[in-house]
């Protein structure tokens, strides 16, 4: 199994956009990867969330990472995060 290394700008966003390194690996490690612009991949899941976000309640968090899928590593190079 490959090492998962978020890029420091991935890093620089777990704060502003809510998400940890670990909620990031399964999302790779368990869901369906999909070719993106670039030669890039990205992958989607689900979280439960329940809790407020900007002043605002959520029930449901989806993290998305984008990375590239290299010979020795995963490389994330940025990852959304969508409220609902």
């Amino acid at each position: 199994m490959k090492p998962i290394r978020l890029s420091a700008h991935a890093l620089s966003y777990c704060t502003r956009r809510g998400f940890t390194a670990a909620e990031v690996e399964e999302t790779i490690r368990t869901c369906p990867w999909e070719k993106v612009e670039l030669g890039r991949l990205e992958a989607r899941k689900e979280l439960p969330f329940n809790a407020q976000w900007n002043g605002r309640t959520y029930a449901v968090r989806q993290v998305r990472p984008v990375f590239v899928d290299e010979p020795n590593e995963i490389v994330v190079i940025t990852v959304y995060t969508y409220y609902y």
